[in-house]
């Protein structure tokens, strides 16, 4: 029956059949052998894996091709020795796979961005080190959150938190705790916190009030209720901080209890001295190896910065102590003074004459009180502005401090913050490069070094060279002061060259345009925020910044902060909250100088991400600073917040579309409930085209006719009587853009015919 079905063999050695007995074809195995001959041939063999959600549609994988590689060792080596060492191969890969991940296992190591992105680690220091950073900041009450602190900074007991009320933790026996597990949580043994409502009271209900003295922001109930990363939206997160700030007055829409949106506490009672810290517990590893392991290298699990040895012992001052603000011996805290910082390179402008207005008409300077009244020296913030008259690379000359102040008085824009009304709260500083550098104990005797690469942001250097000739006399001129003459960075800096041979742009004293960009002042600006911080402590601002609130309850909030960068996890340094002399300040600056002195805020991510230092310096949702950011990148603009932006350029340049809302809606229709705003640059844009100039009333009438003038000289008008012609609204423009609208806003503050946001009035 069998030679019924049979057929003849083919050429290659093998029969096919056709049908079999019920007639259904029979395919021949000639077939088979042919495909199998065929992938043996290829090293790779292809699997389909179905998509899902994809009907009919499967994903081709190629695998490597076992076939051809038995075919390979057979054929060289015969079948039983070739057999024998692909055993022997696949036996040792075996045993590589799980070596590399018993090792992984073992160190419990935290893979970092580096190992994904190919950029090289930051990191300087050693894990007791980075422990020793966490354990000074909890300790001198910088992280008042209940959030974990980063299981790879391996605490081995919980530290004690001063500025964290007592809470219940629930306490694991070290038997019974995870292997490879560290303690991640602190223990609070602070004040008591109350959280307020705080919003005005009929019928005093036209303004809102100002926020509770010593009041706190809780960030982890901001953190919950605006993140990004956990998609919260800007408009929500507004509605939040605007309602539970009170900043709704009179208009409170919203029904029922919001407990759960309250976020500004008080501190009630004191520091619990008596508490003792967790007994340390052995941290439990998987076997006897990992834990010899372990102890031989106590960094496992770190990535070190290529080619550089870890840092010596890191140099701590000794611990600050928590004072909740009602036990203070005065309105003001010592060690957390109230100081807000900007840079400003150049003759001022109407963008840092905006930023000052915008102060004097949120903050809680006082000046409805006349000045011998006791209350008015109840803890007034400061704002220092530091001023870098010329280009960032310029010389200063011995007399660069009188030269300041005699072009401050002489510009219209900067002039009337030189009266006498602003002494206390307004103060105009010098800036000096080597002076500051040098004031930096952790970075003064060494960055000198890096003199020719100083002008370093993100990796973009600008190089700083010097003639031969000159720097036997540079060399002299090191340890000169501000009134003296350059220091050697200042001289070199003045001989700038870039690698394209030309300089013009380090001439640039401030952008005039989006092609004249003064590159070299935002690179500095971007080292100086953290000398600042470092060095005074306090809060630094970038010139673009617009105050849309009180900070009251921000000050309340002692740890380190920034903001987010739009969608992106890293920081945007426009706002910078650091604490004077702090360790994550030392930790910066040692590892910034290892790094080339590079503070972008990219770069600082890393720095912080690299060390497991990024709860220090929490990165606050984009809604409490920069509230239109993620709408101009194209992100939830199915509900945007109020105003509507789709680019930054519609601040000064609003659409028609909505070019009702600014005159309309007036500065409480502004991002209501956000801290400030950042406009992105536009330094070239003027906030008021129609009327650019200083407008604050006779009190400085004399400020505005030399900028009117100055401003006919510019257009080529000529005005022999130096008298402004009289106005009629008919030549106002007609929608007003919201630039416009809260410049006018803040000098109808000054010239006394509003009050400010809180309904104070200024008191001449």
């Amino acid at each position: 029956m069998a030679g019924l079905f049979s057929v003849p063999p083919r050429a290659n050695g093998f029969r096919e059949k056709s049908r079999s007995p019920n007639g259904i074809p029979l395919f021949s195995s000639s077939a088979i052998h042919e495909k199998r001959s065929r992938y043996a041939a290829s090293w790779t063999v292809p699997i389909h894996i179905p998509i899902p959600g994809v009907p009919g549609r499967s994903l081709r994988v190629p695998v490597p091709n076992l076939a051809a590689v038995h075919h390979m060792s057979v054929t060289h080596f015969g079948r039983r020795r070739g057999t024998l060492m692909l055993l022997v191969a696949c036996v040792a890969a075996v045993v590589t796979v799980f070596s590399l991940a018993q090792r992984v296992r073992t160190s419990r190591k935290q893979w970092s961005a580096p190992l994904f992105t190919g950029e090289p680690s930051t990191l300087v220091f050693e894990r007791e080190d980075l422990q020793q950073v966490w354990q000074w900041e909890i300790a001198s009450g910088h992280y008042p959150s209940s959030r974990e602190v980063p299981r790879p900074i391996r605490l081995t007991a919980a530290p004690l938190n001063p500025a964290l009320p007592p809470k219940k933790v629930a306490k694991i026996p070290s038997r019974y705790r995870p292997p490879g597990a560290s303690v991640t949580h602190t223990v609070g043994h602070g004040a008591k916190r109350v959280y307020l409502d705080n919003q005005s009271r009929p019928p005093h209900v036209e303004y809102p009030p100002r926020p509770v003295p010593g009041s706190v922001a809780d960030m982890d109930v901001i953190m919950d209720l605006c993140d990004f990363s956990t998609e919260k939206y800007v408009r929500d997160c507004l509605e939040v901080l605007r309602l539970s700030g009170g900043l709704d007055n009179g208009k409170r829409v919203r029904r029922g209890k919001f407990d759960e949106w309250r976020y500004i506490f008080v501190e009630e009672g004191e520091v619990n001295t008596n508490v003792q810290p967790e007994p340390v517990e052995p941290v439990h590893t998987y076997n006897n190896l990992a834990q010899a392991s372990s102890s031989a290298d106590p960094n496992a699990g770190l990535q070190r910065k290529p080619k550089v040895e870890w840092e010596s012992a890191i140099r701590l001052p000794a611990t600050l102590v928590h004072h909740p603000y009602h036990t203070l011996p005065s309105t003001c805290d010592p060690e957390n003074q109230r100081l807000f910082h900007m840079f400003w390179t150049g003759p001022f402008t109407d963008k840092p004459y905006l930023a000052l207005l915008s102060f004097l008409f949120t903050q809680n300077v006082r000046l409805h009180l006349h000045e011998e009244d006791p209350d008015a020296v109840v803890c007034r913030p400061q704002f220092w502005m530091w001023v870098n008259p010329g280009p960032a690379a310029a010389v200063p000359n011995p007399n660069a401090r009188h030269d300041m102040f005699e072009q401050l008085k002489s510009n219209p824009w900067a002039s009337p913050f030189l009266h006498p009304r602003f002494k206390d709260v307004i103060m105009f500083k010098m800036w000096n490069t080597t002076e500051q550098l040098d004031g930096v104990p952790e970075i003064k005797d060494e960055w000198r070094a890096l003199k020719d690469t100083l002008f370093n942001s993100g990796g973009h250097i600008v190089s700083v060279r010097q003639d031969d000739s000159e720097s036997e006399s540079s060399e002299s001129s090191e340890s000169s002061t501000l009134s003296g003459s350059a220091s050697a960075a200042e001289t070199a800096a003045s001989k700038v060259k870039s690698s394209t041979g030309e300089n013009d742009a380090l001439k640039f004293v401030g952008s005039k345009s989006a092609d004249s960009y003064d590159r070299l002042s935002v690179i500095l600006s971007d080292m100086a925020r953290f000398i600042l911080c470092h060095r005074f402590g306090g809060v630094y601002l970038d010139a673009d910044t617009i105050f849309l609130r009180d900070w009251e309850e921000l000050w309340g909030w002692k740890g380190a902060f920034a903001y987010r960068w739009s969608r992106l996890e890293n920081y945007n340094t426009a706002v910078l909250r650091m604490n004077k002399g702090s360790a994550l300040g030392t930790f910066l600056f040692r590892t910034a100088l290892k790094n080339g002195l590079d503070f972008h805020p990219m770069t600082v991510s890393k720095y912080t991400k690299d060390a497991y230092l990024e709860p220090l310096l929490l990165r606050l949702p984009d809604a409490l600073f920069d509230s239109a950011w993620l709408n101009t990148e194209n992100y939830q603009r199915d509900r945007p917040p109020q105003p509507y932006f789709t680019q930054f350029g519609d601040f000064f340049d609003t659409p028609s579309s909505s070019g009702a809302a600014p005159a309309a809606l007036g500065f409480e229709g502004f991002f209501r409930g956000a801290y400030s705003y950042h406009f992105h640059n536009f330094w070239w844009k003027p906030f008021d085209a129609s009327r650019n100039w200083p407008d604050l009333g006779s009190r400085f009438i004399e400020g505005e006719r030399q900028a009117r003038l100055n401003l006919n000289l510019a257009n080529n008008v000529t005005n022999p009587e130096h008298i402004p012609p009289e106005e009629h609204v008919a030549d106002d423009k007609r929608d007003l853009d919201w630039a416009t609208v809260l410049k006018r806003t803040f000098e109808a503050y000054i010239r006394g015919e509003r009050p400010n946001m809180y309904g104070e009035w200024l008191e001449w």
